[in-house]
């Protein structure tokens, strides 16, 4: 679970300043980027849609990028055709254009929906994001029912179950294909415990698993490495800080947004590992909320081996400390109710 995206990045823009100004300046100068792969993303002229594009343009694994949304999405596409990375750039707007945008998808990525605002909770996005997410997975099934799905519209565990019972009732679901973007929560338990341990967190890994709301968010700080000497209080202080992640954003942006940037890097390495995954490299691991019989729940966040199809495997929690089995057993309960309300919402609309 290593940010190699950038690394990539990174390369890529050496190569490119090193071109020789004799040569002709070209788009596609990563050569070496791997197979033909487009990814779509649906919600692309929102607060995380914006950055989420502009770092999936940064992708050299990408070679063509379909953004799409109700509206905006032109100017959104025309601003970051002009970067000098190897995708071709299309911007689609309207319900009309979203066949066109999803035909020939490798990754759709569904950042779309109404932000958080204060006071609010994941649960309150439901009856709006809920109906969003089922009339994009609806057409998903139609125009990329083979693509790999990656959900971050809110609240995604009960997104993810819509998503499924879609999918299901248009022949299409395959569950090694679904993915729930439970990245961010890996980017903060790394960030807020490298941080408290005074450890650099480019080698920090910390697991998350659960879901992605709250006490649902259960970060195994006893599996992270390398290892710190915490306190109890330290261990429940850190949890306690990755659970509230996302209104600690929300707050600090005073109703003015939410967490959309830090989102977009999440959802952009998540994105970068599936298409890892897709063109064969080795060992991709990351944690996703996809379905799972690890526990009793139907669907549940935990390690997951990516590869050509999707999931590879659905990796065990591994050892817990008796805080984390606790708290395990407390966000069961609340996680389940999420799930069944996202499958009653998809059954009876």
């Amino acid at each position: 679970m290593r940010p190699s995206m950038f690394r990539s990045v990174q390369s890529a823009i050496a190569r490119s300043n090193a071109s020789s100004s004799a040569r002709i300046p070209c788009r596609n100068y990563s050569v070496d980027s791997g197979p033909e792969r487009k990814v779509a993303v649906l919600g692309a002229a929102g607060g995380i849609g914006q950055p989420l594009a502009l770092l999936m343009k940064m992708n050299p694994l990408v070679s063509k990028l379909a953004l799409y949304d109700i509206a905006g999405t032109p100017g959104v596409a025309a601003d970051v055709s002009h970067i000098n990375t190897r995708s071709e750039v299309a911007g689609y707007a309207g319900e009309d254009q979203l066949g066109k945008a999803l035909e020939g998808s490798d990754v759709v990525i569904i950042p779309a929906g109404v932000p958080r605002k204060p006071g609010m909770t994941r649960d309150d996005l439901f009856n709006i994001n809920a109906g969003i997410v089922k009339s994009l997975c609806t057409a998903i099934a139609k125009y990329c029912p083979n693509a790999l799905v990656n959900m971050i519209s809110n609240p995604v565990n009960s997104t993810v179950p819509i998503a499924a019972e879609v999918f299901k009732k248009a022949g299409t679901y395959d569950e090694k294909r679904l993915f729930g973007v439970t990245t961010l929560d890996v980017v903060r338990a790394k960030t807020f415990y490298a941080g408290k341990a005074n450890l650099n967190v480019a080698e920090v890994n910390v697991p998350v698993v659960g879901g992605h709301a709250g006490i649902t968010i259960l970060p195994l700080f006893s599996q992270a490495t390398p290892k710190a000497n915490f306190s109890d209080e330290d261990i429940k202080a850190l949890t306690k800080r990755t659970q509230d992640g996302g209104t600690e954003v929300v707050e600090a942006k005073a109703g003015k947004g939410s967490a959309t940037l830090s989102m977009a890097y999440a959802g952009a390495l998540f994105a970068d590992a599936c298409l890892k995954g897709l063109n064969g490299v080795p060992d991709v691991v990351e944690c996703s909320y996809v379905q799972s019989a690890v526990t009793e729940l139907p669907f549940f966040a935990s390690k997951v081996r990516l590869g050509k199809n999707g999931v590879d495997e659905v990796l065990e929690l591994g050892p817990l400390s008796d805080y984390e089995k606790e708290n395990l057993k407390a966000l069961k309960p609340e996680l389940e109710a999420s799930i069944e309300k996202g499958i009653k919402f998809a059954s009876q609309s």
